[in-house]
């Protein structure tokens, strides 16, 4: 395992000492617990959600068993479209002899539930009751402003489905910053994937790998920006608490292949320092 090293003075930690410095000229970012707090919490809809369907079929298993299943198939898809979570949660119905529905109708179901959860944020934000800085990850606004001043174009590519993204993006301020496009789930979910944003991004701009940064709190946004040679930022931000570090996702993150590892963007002067070579 490797060891990280704390850059000097910060909690940032340098998990790639070797990583390619001073030639980023495009970034992309994950959204919902990268920059976005809006669904913090979504965990504990779906969870439940899924707790119900299968413990109809779950004979011999445990409330304890079923539950830790769920959780362990939810966290290891984070970043995928929300749809993969519910083609797996028809596999473990079918698995126990059930008859499952349609995996959209269970991610219909969902997005039913959890907009009903986030209703009162998107309301407070739509009315101008709620401050939207309280909402954004500690530091979001000022790195995407040094980014931008730096000529970097970014991007924006979420597993939660891109009217969504839009809405939110624009609620919070942000969308103006994402000159390269934003990008999100779809019902016709094979014409979209991070992987399929990246390889754009690769091919249009005739990128080599340390060009691209990505920035983001799953597995796979960091998996698919390492695949590329690009510089993988992970972003295991306690959503709760953003103050704080999620230690499940910060190992996720760490196996996953990070370069770095930042709980939230309040050290974005020297993060981009180091990620630009410059002297601070």
């Amino acid at each position: 395992m490797t060891k990280a090293i704390n850059l000097p003075g910060t909690r940032i930690e340098i998990l790639n000492p070797e990583v390619s410095r001073g030639k980023i000229r495009h970034a992309l970012f994950d959204f919902d617990g990268t920059l976005s707090l809006v669904r913090e919490g979504w965990q504990d809809v779906m969870v439940p959600m899924m707790f119900e369907y299968i413990s109809e079929v779950a004979k011999d298993e445990s409330t304890e068993e079923v539950m830790h299943t769920i959780r362990d198939f939810v966290t290891r898809l984070t970043g995928k479209q929300t749809i993969y979570q519910m083609f797996e949660l028809a596999d473990q119905i079918k698995k126990r002899g059930g008859t499952p529905l349609d995996p959209l109708e269970y991610k219909h179901e969902y997005l039913r539930r959890l907009e009903k959860r986030i209703s009162d944020r998107i309301e407070g934000l739509e009315s101008n009751s709620i401050d939207p800085s309280t909402l954004l990850v500690p530091g979001s606004v000022e790195l995407l402003d040094s980014l931008r001043e730096r000529g970097v174009r970014l991007y924006l590519a979420s597993g939660t489905d891109e009217p969504f993204v839009i809405r939110e993006a624009r609620l919070l301020g942000l969308d103006h910053y994402f000159d390269g496009g934003i990008f999100g789930a779809l019902d016709t979910y094979q014409n979209f994937s991070k992987k399929m944003v990246i390889d754009r991004i690769i091919n249009e701009n005739d990128l080599n790998g340390p060009e691209l940064v990505g920035f983001g709190d799953g597995y796979v946004e960091i998996e698919n920006t390492k695949s590329v040679g690009g510089i993988a930022v992970g972003m295991p931000t306690l959503e709760s608490d953003p103050v704080h570090w999620d230690d499940w996702k910060k190992e996720r993150l760490r196996q996953a292949g990070a370069d770095l590892l930042i709980p939230n963007f309040a050290e974005h002067v020297p993060l981009l320092a180091f990620l630009f070579n410059e002297s601070t």
